[in-house]
């Protein structure tokens, strides 16, 4: 009986030292976040290098503008993602650009990715979001200009955004939040979460002339 015991007290531990070892490789096997081309671009210039933003006055460039974005791993030991998020605040901040907020496929990457100055919060900070997702929108619009650094010498007023939102999104210490946006900042970020749609600020200008036609 002993013996019987013993050895079903090994089976256990094996079992066990089989389970945590593939939760390790597991870990250590992540998808990556980036194709080679991706990281081939991200890696051509260090983290304080601007990246060249892309317009739609390009054919091209307005072809991926109006793709969809993927989400991103969280991945501590990511160097790629790292380096890809300090070089999306380097343009978003560029002298040539100055924006407000920018998304990633405005430069070529086809992630979830955004910056955005948060202009409801002290100093102004831009901070950068992981995977964002608006998952409410508040009946009260307001209109605002809004401008695009994909959209080169326009500047129109939309009707038609949001003055709430309710927003889900990470963070790259692989936190999860959810928060209420609100004025100004909450058009940057609906602006910005269309970018990772495909959406441009001009479509919402479209929807606004044809329902006003009905």
């Amino acid at each position: 009986m002993l013996n019987k015991k013993y050895l079903l007290l090994l089976i256990f531990a094996a079992s066990l030292w089989s389970s945590c070892t593939r939760n390790k490789t597991v870990e250590k096997t992540l998808p990556e976040n980036f194709t080679k081309g991706q990281a081939a671009m991200i890696n051509n210039g260090d983290g304080s290098d601007p990246m060249r933003v892309f317009k739609i006055t390009n054919t091209s460039d307005s072809i991926l503008l109006r793709q969809k974005c993927q989400d991103v791993i969280i991945d501590p030991d990511d160097k790629v993602l790292k380096k890809f998020v300090e070089r999306l605040y380097s343009t978003v901040r560029d002298s040539m650009s100055l924006g407000v907020g920018i998304a990633a496929p405005q430069v070529g990457i086809l992630k979830n990715i955004i910056w955005v100055q948060r202009f409801d919060k002290e100093a102004y900070p831009f901070e950068v979001y992981i995977n964002p997702v608006i998952k409410s929108y508040s009946k009260l619009t307001q209109d605002c200009v809004e401008g695009c650094l994909s959209i080169p010498e326009r500047s129109d007023t939309t009707k038609t955004r949001s003055y709430a939102i309710l927003l889900e999104y990470d963070k790259l210490d692989n936190t999860h939040h959810v928060e209420m946006i609100e004025d100004f900042t909450a058009v940057i970020f609906q602006h910005e979460i269309d970018h990772l749609n495909g959406i441009l600020y001009l479509d919402h200008l479209k929807e606004e002339i044809e329902s006003a036609k009905k």
